[in-house]
């Protein structure tokens, strides 16, 4: 029986020249008939810890700890609840010319194409949300959509029904797209100078029994990560 699901889309460190020497994009995802309940018990973790605002990785802090463990140790608990990853390493190292990757923009949304093509299924139908980037997102992601249905061979384009550029603060589900991406990024750049965030990072590891710094095979649905390399890296 054909499903749809919601999938929100998130990244952290995508800016060519921010120093940063990876670049992460996550999508969360989960039926659509299942958001009303997830984000209730949502705001019901928040309220229980008097956590205002927006759900986001930059605010994780010793104050804030016991939150933001419960919404880790919520997000695991929930089987409808699913994430993936796609993490380019050597960032600092990409060479869009010589290897006709196009403009950073353009890969930027090629590595879109790689996290969400492995998510999506002809069988099913799909609502998909993307943090606003730019100006010009609206018109990238609607490319995005065709080519991502083309290579489904759904030319008639009924797989991905809705495709929006959102800020995050309208999502609950996005913001907690931006908290696992975060961590995965943290852990990834070898920071340590935030306790909060590292305890964060260590119980999502011994959670997940797993560290966040290698790939996980295609059929791991729950946290699912893959890394890319780009060419002429060792």
């Amino acid at each position: 029986m054909s499903q749809i699901y919601n999938v929100y889309c998130d990244e952290s460190c995508h800016l060519e020249n921010d120093h940063q020497p990876i670049m992460v994009q996550g999508a969360l995802w989960c039926e659509k008939f299942e958001v009303p309940r997830l984000v209730q018990e949502l705001k019901d973790i928040k309220n229980r810890h008097n956590a205002k605002g927006e759900l986001k990785w930059v605010k994780v802090s010793a104050s804030r700890l016991a939150f933001y463990e419960e919404v880790v140790d919520w997000f695991l608990s929930e089987s409808p609840l699913h994430f993936r990853a796609l993490l380019v390493t050597n960032k600092q190292k990409l060479d869009h010319t010589k290897y006709k990757l196009g403009s950073h923009d353009e890969f930027y949304y090629k590595m879109y194409f790689s996290l969400l093509n492995k998510i999506l299924s002809p069988d099913d139908s799909y609502h998909i949300y993307l943090d606003i980037k730019d100006t010009q997102s609206r018109l990238k992601v609607r490319k995005l959509c065709d080519i991502l249905c083309n290579d489904k061979y759904d030319f008639t384009g009924q797989m991905i029904q809705h495709i929006q550029n959102i800020h995050s603060y309208e999502s609950e589900l996005m913001q907690l797209a931006d908290l696992l991406i975060g961590a995965v990024s943290y852990r990834n750049r070898n920071l340590a100078g935030n306790e909060a965030k590292s305890a964060v990072v260590a119980r999502l590891e011994a959670r997940l029994k797993r560290t966040l710094l290698e790939s996980t095979p295609l059929w791991e649905k729950k946290f699912n990560l893959f890394f890319f390399k780009p060419r002429g890296v060792k």
